[in-house]
């Protein structure tokens, strides 16, 4: 894997235009202006202030052992229970009557939960769990929607020791197999189905297929009933959620955990051969999730926060359920599409609710800029006070879209930067303190110490990009791949010995701050020159015809590598687009703004880009169609369909 060492890209060594925080944003903050500074001067000392906002049942004495790089122990003689620090101290506080989760079903059925009512909900599963046999140590797998009860199982797990592994409600059957046997989970909790843009998506059948041959560790099925649709259920396994509960007691004495204890297992997809399942412990993932759920997005008493990531995904592990939680918030839970019945949905909630801060995903951005502004324009967003942006680099043509149209020229957008294996945001301004640039992610967040380095381990320069490495452990790190800490070593800490490294490139402009350009892998070399697929990304973006654009290296017997590009045009340039030649225009954009190196050899309009439910594109499967390969495995897609007619349009042009 090389760096994209000494190479430029323009808005490192070029001004940007800035958004300074405005003083009616800033009133009212309770983020100390010196975060920073007292994270420079003791860093240890820092994070250990940030745990003792928790409550620790034993307190530590000892921050960190780092004795066994890369295996880190943060807290580690101090002993808590997540689910307390989550649901219990805030009833103890008297906030029992406090709204946790607005819960808004696909179907338009709501649930209001207050902080009193997910205690009593999350004490009942937790004496399920024990009635069913479950003990602290055992692993439990949670294949189930975006529903309450998703919440309640999780917070139960921690309040037992139990360590919950939960998989993504769209993987197959297979990946469910596998995931089960790497855990060794005795306990698979399901439900009968979710509902998904008006049908029942087949859960519990995915969970069935997945157990049909021996040899797993699984003993018992629990099921939640959600869906209107019927299910067989497996004799001496299958057990229904609500009648196990019948006569459960809504009372349970919680007791502390060390901090070192593992708090969930979450497995990334990978591209090939076994997945790996990342394991975080309880004190330091929780501590550093509370601290940047409240800094990054400025959290205050009255906020209504939303993150519109599944909670099979660490955005929702971190940003659902634990960070919110911790911090006493009120939060949206919302079990749908953005896109049914109508693209209006997500606005409707916006409005509906008041909600205050928004925390999405650049690829549901793109969307909408492709839909046209009339639809956010349509509805009341007053409310929003802070939008955010997760999961890949957002282009500063999306950042400055989703601030004017969704934010009213008026909110400031913190763009995060994390991973699975790094549990919380690591990079991300501080928006009551930082001039905001359209597109960067800024500075490291207080306490994590980020260095910008060339393939040979020295630092870039201002004004050039190379490989993001962290060089100190935190708290919320991952404490290893489940059951293999070789492969943990080899895969984050082998390529830096003494720095974590996952993959990812970075920018850093002349003011010192950071521009995420994503995988290394999508840094292509095109006869010898370094270009980031992002960066042509952006480029192609900013064309009035373009709404979305994913960019792929192709192998080329004349160049090494090839730019292949695909884009969804905007449905208001329909008409425009049919009069001209679009590849030629677009080929021709890239290589006036970027240079001819950088023009692509094809540009495929299509109707819809590839995506994960969360929103991922999956240019892995468009880079092995534009190679003339098969497009592999399509499981985890929102719709496989897509992926066919990109395959069959780019196979008829040949």
């Amino acid at each position: 894997m090389s760096a994209p060492e000494g190479d430029k890209i323009d808005k490192l060594i070029n001004p940007i235009e800035s958004y300074p925080p405005a003083p009616e944003f800033v009133a009212g903050t309770s983020i100390p202006e010196n975060l920073r500074e007292r994270a420079a001067a003791d860093r240890l000392g820092f994070w250990a202030e940030q745990a003792r906002e928790l409550e620790w049942s034993k307190p530590f004495t000892e921050v960190l052992d780092w004795s066994n790089p890369p295996f880190a122990r943060w807290f580690a003689d101090g002993e808590l229970n997540v689910a307390v620090n989550c649901v219990d101290r805030h009833v103890a506080a008297g906030r029992g009557d406090k709204v946790a989760i607005h819960w808004i079903g696909e179907p338009g059925d709501t649930r209001t939960i207050t902080y009193a009512d997910l205690h009593r909900e999350v004490q009942r599963a937790a004496n399920l769990l024990e009635k069913l046999g479950v003990r602290a140590g055992d692993v439990v797998t949670l294949y189930l929607p975006m529903i309450p009860e998703t919440v309640f199982a999780m917070l139960a797990c921690a309040r037992i020791g139990a360590t919950h592994s939960v998989i993504f409600g769209g993987f197959s059957a297979s990946a469910i197999r596998s995931r089960v046997e790497n855990s060794g989970a005795k306990l698979v909790i399901t439900a009968n189905g979710s509902n998904r843009k008006g049908r029942v998506f087949p859960l519990k059948e995915t969970v069935d297929e997945a157990l049909a041959e021996p040899g797993h560790p699984v003993e018992q099925v629990l099921v939640v009933q959600r869906a209107e649709h019927e299910v067989d259920m497996v004799e001496g396994r299958d057990l229904w959620w609500h009648e196990q509960l019948e006569g459960v007691s809504d009372s349970h004495e919680a007791k502390g955990f060390p901090a070192e204890h593992p708090l969930f297992i979450l497995h990334t997809s990978g591209t090939t051969g076994v997945p790996k399942g990342l394991w975080h412990s309880s004190g330091g993932y929780l501590a550093q999730t509370a601290f940047t759920f409240r800094t990054s997005f400025d959290q205050r008493e009255d906020d209504v926060f939303w993150c519109s990531a599944d909670v099979g995904w660490v955005t929702g592990h971190s940003y659902i359920v634990y960070g919110p939680l911790a911090n006493g918030a009120t939060q949206i839970m919302y079990e749908g599409a953005h896109d049914f019945p109508s693209l209006d949905r997500w606005f409707e909630i916006i409005e509906e609710y008041g909600v205050t801060a928004f925390y999405t995903a650049p690829t549901a951005i793109r969307g909408y800029m492709k839909s046209g502004r009339e639809i956010p324009q349509r509805h009341d967003l007053s409310s929003l006070r802070l939008l955010g942006s997760v999961g890949e680099p957002i282009n500063p043509e999306a950042w400055e879209w989703f601030r004017e149209v969704i934010g009213s020229n008026r909110t400031p957008i913190v763009d995060t930067w994390w991973q699975t294996e790094t549990g919380a945001h690591m990079i991300a301004p501080i928006a009551t303190q930082d001039a905001l640039k359209p597109g960067s992610g800024q500075k490291p967040v207080p306490g994590i110490s980020v260095e910008v380095i060339t393939e040979q381990g020295e630092r870039v320069n201002p004004g050039e990009m190379g490989l993001l490495t962290i060089t100190e452990p935190w708290p919320s790190m991952a404490r290893g791949i489940w059951g293999d800490d070789q492969r943990f070593i080899d895969t984050y800490w082998s390529q830096f010995p003494g720095r974590y490294f996952a993959g990812d490139g970075a920018g850093v402009d002349l003011d010192g701050d950071l521009w995420l350009l994503g995988r290394v892998d999508d840094v292509m070399n095109v006869s010898g020159h370094r270009l980031s697929t992002t960066e042509i990304e952006s480029v192609l973006v900013d064309h009035e015809l373009v709404a979305e654009s994913a960019v792929v290296g192709a192998e080329d017997e004349t160049t090494g590598q090839a730019v292949v590009s695909f884009v969804v045009l905007k449905d208001s340039q329909r008409e425009a687009a049919a009069s001209i030649d679009v590849e030629a225009e677009l080929r021709g954009h890239v290589a006036k703004r970027i240079g001819a190196i950088a023009r692509p050899r094809a540009v495929y309009p299509v109707a819809e880009l590839p995506k994960t439910r969360s929103g991922k594109i999956m240019r892995r499967l468009l880079k092995n169609v534009a190679e003339g390969k098969p497009a592999g495995d399509t499981s985890t897609l929102t719709d496989a369909s897509v992926m066919d007619a990109i395959t069959e349009q780019v196979r008829a042009r040949g």
